[in-house]
C-alpha cells in the first residue's frame, strides 16, 4: 500500500488537501456554541415549562371553518428536512430578493480546492471547500471571500459591497486547474482572470482584456489548453495556451500589457469559416460550449443547431441541427459528404501567401463578414422574437464518461448524441425546462427551471428525482464529493455524489434527530387592518385613531382598502394598466403616502415619550411592497428592526368583477418571506347585497384557487431576473419559499394566510329595527347566529378550515358618514341591515388547536385583539384592526450546516459506509515510459484489477518540458487545465473499464511543426518550432462512481525531434510497449497542486 494512503476515506473528500493534520475537525467558535445551547435552553424550557412559557394564554377565542384539511385546503407539510429529498449542505441559505439588488449570483464553477460563483456586478466570490462545514460571518453562509465589484470603468471599485456595474455582470466561468487560475467572462464583453492568495486570503490582482464586442455567454478550455470563448452572431474566439501563458507571466507592474496582448491574440472561427461558405448558418448565439477530452473535439451550440470541431486543428468537421440533420452550406452547390467527419478538411488557417496580399484579403474579408453580419443580426433577431420552435431551444450540455453527449432543451427534452454528432434517443422526464446539466462518473443531473432536480444512469433512467429549490436551478458544478446547485434567488446546495441512496437515510435520521440543536422560534405580532373607504379620504386623525396599537411592539403592519376610487373610467383605466402590467393610481398613491406619514408621527411622538424614560434607539415603519387593482389597495410596512429578516414580496391581483375581468370586485394579494417561512395577504372585495351569498362564496373561491404570486411588488425586485429565458416559461408556482405541489393553488403553500376586506356577507333573518335594538344592548349572540359567513363556514362552503376570533364588536355596516356612535346606522331611505362586512380571517399551520410551534408546525398565531374603530366616521363603513401574536419556528443553517459536518465527521455508520462507497479500484498500466518519433503510435493499457467494480479513468497532462542538451528535463509546465502538447494525441483520455478487464489507449505522435500568430483573428506568420526533445508527463487518473479522490499513475512521454540514434526498444513502442506488462507505480496524490508540487523536482533519469 501507498504510504500515502490512508485507510479511512476522507469524508466526501472534503479534506482532500496537503495539509498533514486535516483529518481533525475544527472546534465550533464560541459564538457557534453559546447558540447552540441557547436553542437547547429555548427547547428544554418549552417542553418543560409549557404553561408559563406560552405565549397564547391571553388569546381571544376562536371560530373553525369547517372543511379544512382536505382538497385545495390541505394544510402544507412541513418537516426539520424535507422528507423527498436527501439531506443537503447549505452553502448558502436562500437571501431575501431585496438584499440582493445589483448582487445575484449568475453562475458557479468549480476547482479542485474551491467553489467560485459570479456575481451580477461582476465581482466573484470563492469559497474554500474545506471550510463548507463552517460559520460564516454574513448571509448565514459558509466562510467567503468576495472581491471587488466591477466598476463602470471596468476596474474593481474596492469597496467590496457588491454593488457595481450591472454592464459587467459574470456570464460564464470556467476553472483552470492547472495554474490556479479561474477565468470569467461578462457581459461587457470582457475575460478577466482570478486567483485566489490562499496566505493572504485576497483576490490577487487579475488578467482582464476585451474578448467580443458582445457578452461573453460561454467558455470551455480544450484537451490542448486553448481557451475557447462564444458570444452573439455565432462568435468563437480562441486563445491558444501560449498566449494565455505570456500573460501569466507578466510581472504584476508589465500585467497591464496583458489587456493589449490577449485582446489581439485571438483566432476567430467564424470569420474565417465564412470564407467556406458557413457563415449563414453559424449566426446563433453561442451559449454553449462543451470539450469532448475524450476525442479532442468542441461542441458549439446555437439555438437549434450544433457545429462540432478538432479541438487540435480547430478545423469544423460537422454542422446539424438538433434533429441530428446535416445543415449543408448556404452559398455553396457542392455539398460535402458530413457524414465522413475524417474526410471533412475545413482549413482555417490559408495557404501561406505574401504579407501584402494576405493584408487586402482581410480587409475584403472584413468587409465582407460586416456585411453578413448585418444580416445574421436580422436572423438573430427573429429567433429571439419566436419565430423559431423556441420550446425546442438548446439551454445546456454535458459529457458524460463514457463519451456520450447529452443536451437538455427548453421543453425538457434530454438528447444523447455519440461523439460524432448522430442522435442516440431523446426522453422527456420532466416537462420543464432544462436550465443546467453536470455529470460524474456514472450519473448524470439535471437541473430544471421549475427547481427540481434529476439523477440519471449513464442510459438516461432516472435514479432520483427531488425538489432542489423553490426556484430555477440555474447552474450545477462538481466538487469535493458534491454537486453544488445555484438558484435563481442565489442560494447554493450541495447534495451528495452518492444520492440517492443508503447513506441519506442515516445522515436524515441524525440530523432530524439533532433538529432542537438548531431550531430557533421568533415571536413576532403582527397588526392587520381593513377598511373600505368609500371613495373618501381620511383625515390624519382618523388614521391614527384606526392605527393606534402600530406604537406597541407590533413588527409588522398590513392594510387593505377598498372603494378608494370607483366609476366606470376608473374600471376602464384600471383594465387598461392591468394589461400593460402597471397598477396604481393617484387616489391610491395619496392613500399610501397617509399612511406613511401617520405611522411616522405616531413612532416618532411614542419614541419620544420613551426617550425621556429610558435610553432606545427610535423605530420606523417601511413600507415594503403594495398592490392596487381598481378600488382595492393592499401594501404592508415592517419595522426597520425586522426589515432584515423580511423580504421576497410578490404581489397578486384576482377580477371577480364583470366577466372576471373587471376589478370592481375581486381580491390583490401580497406575498413575503419572514423568517424564511411564507405569509400571504389578501384583501378581498366580494359581491354586494342580502341574497348574492352564492356568488360571494364563488368570489373566494375564485381567489384562492387562481391567486398568483408571480409580479414583483416594489422595484428592488427587477433585479431578480433570470439569465434564460427558458426561466420565463416555467413560471413560478414556487417563486418563494417552498415548492408548490403540482395542482395545489399558492396560498394553499404558505405558511400562514390572512384574508381582509369587505366581504359583504350579511345577517339573515332580521330586519332593520331588531339589529338596531339587539346592537344597542350589545347583544351580538344573537347577531351572530344569523350572521351569514359564519353560517357558510360551519357548512364548509367558504373559507374552509380557516379562523376567525369571536366578534365583540358592533357590526361595521351601514354608517352615515360624519355621524359618531352607534346612532350612525344608515338613517337614509334604504335603512340597510347592519351586518359584520368587514373581516379579519387566518390559519397558520396548527392542525389541532394544541399544536405547539416546532419545525413540523412552524407557524403557530393566535388573536390578541380584534375590534372595529367606531370613532371613526370618514366612510359608511367602520374600520377594523385585527392584531396576531405569532411565533415562528425556523432553522439556523450556519448551526444546521455544522450539525450536518460533525455527523458526517464523527458518525461511525455514516464513516463505514462512505469507506465503502468510495473505495477505488485497483488498476495497472502497462508501462510508465512511452518514447515516441516519426508519427509514432503506442499503446497504453490499463487493467483493472478488481472484480467487482468498475474504474473509471482520466488522462491528464500534468506538464511538459524540453530536454536540455545533457539529457535532462526542464520543469514541467501545466498547460490550460492540464491540457495536452499540440504534438500529442490521446484517444480515449477517458473512459469506463468494467471489472477485470483492460481498457487500451492510444498514445499518438501527430507531426506538428509550425507555429502561428494571429493578430485580430488573422493569421500574420509562421515560423519553425525549435527541434528540440521534448517530455510529456501524463497522469491517468482512477477513481471508483462515487469518490473524486484518485490514484494516479504517471506515464513520462518523450518525443524524440534529433536524428540522434534511438534506443532500439523504446523505438518500436507499438509492438513492444503496448505488450508490456510491469507493474505501474502509482502515488495517492489528493488534488493537482500536489502534483504540480511534486513535478518540481522531477527530472528524467
Amino acid at each position: 500500500m501507498d504510504s500515502n494512503d490512508d485507510p479511512t476515506p476522507r469524508i466526501f473528500d472534503r479534506y482532500a488537501s496537503s495539509s498533514d493534520d486535516d483529518s481533525q475537525p475544527p472546534y465550533p467558535s464560541l459564538h457557534s456554541t453559546t447558540r447552540r445551547l441557547d436553542y437547547m435552553i429555548q427547547f428544554l424550557d418549552r417542553n418543560l415549562l409549557p404553561q408559563q412559557s406560552s405565549p397564547h394564554k391571553s388569546s381571544l377565542p376562536e371560530f373553525l371553518a369547517k372543511g379544512g384539511s382536505q382538497g385545495i385546503f390541505t394544510l402544507p407539510d412541513r418537516k426539520p428536512l424535507h422528507p423527498n429529498r436527501p439531506p443537503h449542505l447549505e452553502v448558502r441559505p436562500h437571501p431575501l430578493r431585496e438584499t440582493q439588488f445589483g448582487r445575484f449570483l449568475k453562475t458557479i464553477a468549480c476547482t479542485e480546492r474551491q467553489l467560485w460563483a459570479g456575481c451580477e456586478s461582476g465581482a466573484v466570490r470563492v469559497w474554500e471547500l474545506k471550510d463548507l462545514y463552517e460559520e460564516g460571518e454574513e448571509e448565514a453562509a459558509a466562510p467567503f471571500r468576495e472581491s471587488s465589484a466591477i466598476s463602470s470603468n471596468g476596474n474593481g471599485n474596492g469597496n467590496g459591497n457588491g454593488n457595481g456595474n450591472g454592464n459587467a455582470a459574470v456570464i460564464c466561468m470556467v476553472g483552470d486547474d492547472g495554474n490556479g487560475v479561474v477565468w470569467s467572462g461578462h457581459r461587457d464583453g470582457k475575460i478577466r482572470g482570478w486567483k485566489m492568495d490562499c496566505e493572504s486570503g485576497g483576490f490577487k490582482e487579475g488578467w482582464c482584456w476585451q474578448a467580443h464586442r458582445g457578452p461573453v455567454l460561454s467558455m470551455v478550455f480544450t484537451c490542448y489548453g486553448d481557451l475557447w470563448s462564444g458570444s452573439e452572431g455565432g462568435n468563437i474566439r480562441i486563445w491558444r495556451w501560449e498566449d494565455i501563458q505570456n500573460a501569466l507571466s507578466l510581472t504584476v507592474e508589465e500585467r497591464h500589457m496583458s489587456s493589449l496582448l490577449m485582446g489581439r491574440s485571438f483566432i476567430d472561427l467564424r470569420s474565417q469559416v465564412a470564407v467556406n461558405g458557413f457563415s449563414s448558418i453559424l449566426n446563433s448565439d453561442i451559449k454553449c460550449l462543451l470539450s469532448d477530452n475524450i476525442r479532442a473535439k468542441v461542441w458549439s451550440s446555437g439555438y437549434l443547431s450544433f457545429a462540432l470541431w478538432d479541438a487540435r486543428t480547430r478545423e469544423l468537421l460537422k454542422v446539424f441541427n438538433i434533429d441530428g440533420q446535416i445543415e449543408n452550406r448556404a452559398d455553396l452547390s457542392l455539398v460535402p459528404d458530413f457524414a465522413m467527419e475524417d474526410e471533412i478538411k475545413m482549413k482555417i488557417v490559408a495557404s501561406s501567401k505574401k504579407e501584402k496580399t494576405q493584408s487586402s484579403f482581410g480587409f475584403l474579408q472584413q468587409s465582407r463578414n460586416a456585411i453578413m453580419g448585418a444580416a445574421d443580426a436580422v436572423r438573430r433577431v427573429a429567433a429571439k422574437g419566436g419565430f423559431l420552435d423556441d420550446s425546442r431551444r438548446i439551454e445546456a450540455l454535458t459529457i458524460t464518461i463514457d463519451g456520450m453527449i447529452w443536451v437538455g432543451c427548453a421543453n425538457g427534452l434530454l438528447i444523447q448524441w455519440d461523439g460524432n454528432g448522430n442522435r442516440i434517443q431523446d426522453i422527456q422526464p420532466h416537462s420543464s425546462a432544462v436550465l443546467c446539466l453536470c455529470s460524474f462518473g456514472s450519473k448524470i443531473w439535471v437541473g430544471y427551471a421549475s427547481g427540481i432536480v434529476h439523477a440519471l444512469d449513464l442510459d438516461g433512467n432516472k435514479l432520483g428525482e427531488w425538489v432542489a429549490h423553490s426556484s430555477s436551478v440555474l447552474r450545477m458544478a462538481i466538487g469535493a464529493g458534491y454537486i453544488y446547485t445555484l438558484a435563481k434567488h442565489g442560494g447554493i446546495r450541495g447534495w451528495s455524489i452518492t444520492s440517492p441512496g443508503t447513506l441519506d437515510g442515516i445522515l436524515y435520521s441524525e440530523l432530524t434527530a439533532k433538529g432542537f440543536l438548531y431550531t430557533r422560534i421568533e415571536n413576532l405580532t403582527i397588526l392587520t387592518g381593513t377598511w373600505n373607504v368609500g371613495q373618501g379620504r381620511a383625515s390624519k386623525s382618523s388614521l391614527e385613531s384606526w392605527l393606534r396599537s402600530a406604537v406597541s411592539d407590533v413588527g409588522i403592519i398590513v392594510i387593505g382598502l377598498q372603494e378608494v376610487e370607483m366609476g366606470a373610467g376608473v374600471l376602464a383605466m384600471s383594465a387598461v394598466r392591468e394589461s400593460v402590467g402597471r397598477d396604481g393610481s393617484a387616489i391610491g398613491q395619496w392613500w399610501l403616502d397617509m399612511i406613511d406619514d401617520t405611522l411616522h408621527s405616531m413612532m416618532e411622538r411614542n419614541s419620544q415619550d420613551v426617550m425621556r424614560k429610558q435610553s432606545q434607539q427610535w423605530r420606523r415603519f417601511e413600507r415594503v411592497g403594495s398592490r392596487q387593482l381598481a378600488g382595492m389597495l393592499i401594501a404592508v410596512w415592517v419595522k426597520d428592526n425586522l426589515k432584515p429578516y423580511v423580504g421576497d414580496i410578490d404581489a397578486a391581483a384576482v377580477p371577480c368583477g364583470f366577466g372576471r375581468a373587471i376589478g370592481n370586485k375581486g381580491a390583490v394579494g401580497l406575498k413575503l418571506r419572514v423568517y424564511d417561512r411564507i405569509f400571504c395577504f389578501v384583501n378581498c372585495h366580494f359581491a354586494a347585497h342580502l341574497e348574492a351569498v352564492g356568488r360571494r362564496n364563488a368570489d373566494f373561491d375564485r381567489v384562492y384557487r387562481t391567486m398568483s404570486f408571480s409580479r414583483s411588488s416594489n422595484p428592488f425586485n427587477a433585479g431578480a431576473a433570470g439569465a434564460s429565458s427558458a426561466v420565463q416559461m416555467a413560471r413560478g408556482a414556487n417563486a418563494m419559499g417552498t415548492q408548490s405541489v403540482e395542482g395545489m393553488p399558492e396560498l394553499s403553500e404558505a405558511d400562514m394566510v390572512v384574508f381582509l376586506g369587505d366581504f359583504n356577507y350579511r345577517l339573515d333573518d332580521v330586519s332593520y329595527d331588531e339589529a338596531r335594538d339587539f346592537i344597542s344592548q350589545r347583544s351580538f349572540d344573537w347577531l351572530r347566529e344569523r350572521d351569514q359567513l359564519r353560517a357558510e363556514m360551519e357548512a364548509g362552503n367558504v373559507f374552509q378550515g380557516m379562523r376567525e376570533a369571536v366578534i365583540t364588536f358592533a357590526p361595521t355596516y351601514k354608517f352615515d358618514k360624519h355621524v359618531a356612535g352607534l346612532s350612525g346606522y344608515d338613517s337614509g331611505e334604504k335603512k340597510r341591515i347592519p351586518a359584520w362586512c368587514d373581516r379579519i380571517l387566518y390559519r397558520d399551520n396548527r392542525r389541532t388547536l394544541g399544536s405547539e410551534c416546532s419545525l413540523e408546525c412552524p407557524v403557530v398565531s393566535s388573536v390578541s385583539q380584534y375590534e372595529s374603530c367606531m370613532d371613526v366616521t370618514d366612510s359608511d363603513h367602520k374600520p377594523v384592526i385585527c392584531i396576531f401574536s405569532v411565533e415562528i419556528a425556523h432553522i439556523d443553517e450556519s448551526v444546521r450546516r455544522q450539525e450536518f459536518g460533525d455527523i458526517v465527521r464523527s458518525n461511525e455508520e455514516v464513516r463505514s459506509k462512505l469507506q465503502e462507497l468510495c473505495k477505488i479500484p485497483e488498476t495497472i498500466v502497462s508501462t510508465n515510459n512511452i518514447l515516441l518519433q516519426n508519427q509514432d503510435t503506442s499503446i497504453l493499457r490499463i487493467t483493472n484489477k478488481c472484480m467487482e467494480s468498475v474504474a473509471l479513468f482520466e488522462i491528464v497532462c500534468q506538464g511538459v518540458s524540453t530536454i536540455k542538451d545533457d539529457g535532462q528535463a526542464s520543469y514541467h509546465h501545466p498547460r490550460g487545465s492540464f491540457g495536452l502538447p499540440r504534438w500529442l494525441q490521446v484517444t480515449p483520455a477517458a473512459g469506463i473499464i468494467k471489472p477485470d478487464h483492460v481498457a487500451e489507449v492510444s498514445i499518438h505522435l501527430e507531426a506538428f511543426h509550425t507555429q502561428e500568430e494571429f493578430v485580430n483573428g488573422f493569421p500574420q506568420n509562421w515560423w519553425c518550432e525549435d527541434d528540440r526533445d521534448k517530455e510529456a508527463i501524463l497522469v491517468v487518473k482512477v477513481h471508483g462512481r462515487y469518490t473524486m479522490e484518485t490514484k494516479n499513475h504517471r506515464i513520462r512521454v518523450r518525443h524524440c525531434c534529433s536524428a540522434k540514434k534511438i534506443d532500439p526498444e523504446p523505438r518500436d513502442s507499438v509492438q513492444v510497449q503496448g505488450n508490456l506488462l510491469h507493474r505501474a507505480d502509482y502515488q495517492r496524490l489528493s488534488v493537482s497542486y500536489d502534483v504540480v508540487d511534486h513535478l518540481r523536482n522531477l527530472h528524467s533519469p
